[in-house]
């Protein structure tokens, strides 16, 4: 099992007039907090992991809008000093090089993402990880990854305070696709179903897109309503995930 630290984090209630590109603070933990936008074309994502610490900010999968990144950052009046990739899809990284023109920063991603960023020509130094390593943040900012391939070789999820930043890994009712390349759907079983049963049914869910009913869910809710997680023969959830899709 996963140790869980004492401390969990509080979804916050979202502003309902917030538009598309905007920030807003969807989470608050001990010694951070997250601010999330819908940005791109593909209703991605962007997080911002902001810690108490000033001298510290993460941008995890920003994949467009550069500009509206950077002025969210400097909004928080800090640098963006990490960046971290859940994978290698130009959907979830095509803002950093961007970001790196406007100041340097350490960019994270799991080791097995290296190859395919090189041969899409994403030729940036990179802190390289393994399932297990933690992203140290500032006090209490300690975010432990987690190794869940499936929808990619070195896809990640994100693990603070009872809080779960997912990627492609999970949606709202759904999960990554496993049927491009580099998607294995048997790995993607043991990820939804070893790596991320592990967490308790309280766990946030914090998705790398705005693909299901609600922009956030719990692992409880999760495993009652979304197929992929009700699936719990590996033969049933491989046939249902490469299902042809209409």
């Amino acid at each position: 099992m996963i140790p869980q630290p004492v401390a969990q984090a509080i979804v916050l209630p979202v502003d309902s007039s917030a538009t598309k590109g905007e920030f807003v603070r969807v989470v608050s933990g001990i010694g951070w907090h997250i601010d999330r936008a819908e940005l791109g074309p593909a209703q991605n994502f962007v997080y911002f992991i902001v810690p108490e610490t000033l001298d510290r900010l993460a941008v995890v999968d920003p994949g467009w809008q550069a500009d509206a990144i950077v002025a969210h950052a400097a909004r928080l009046r800090r640098p963006i000093t990490d960046i971290i990739l859940t994978h290698h899809h130009l959907d979830h990284r095509g803002a950093v090089p961007e970001l790196l023109a406007h100041r340097p920063a350490r960019v994270h991603v799991h080791k097995s993402e290296r190859a395919e960023l090189k041969n899409e020509g994403f030729a940036l130094d990179l802190v390289l990880h393994e399932g297990g390593d933690v992203i140290e943040l500032g006090a209490g900012a300690a975010f432990k990854l987690l190794h869940t391939p499936g929808h990619t070789p070195g896809s990640m999820c994100i693990h603070c305070q009872g809080c779960l930043i997912t990627g492609d890994t999970l949606f709202v009712d759904g999960c990554g696709r496993c049927d491009l390349p580099g998607g294995d759907a048997k790995a993607m079983y043991h990820s939804l179903h070893r790596v991320l049963g592990e967490l308790p049914d309280t766990t946030l869910v914090l998705p790398g897109h705005d693909y299901g009913p609600a922009a956030t869910s719990t692992l409880a809710e999760q495993r009652l309503s979304n197929p992929y997680l009700r699936s719990q023969q590996e033969s049933d959830f491989i046939a249902y995930r490469l299902r042809p899709r209409g």
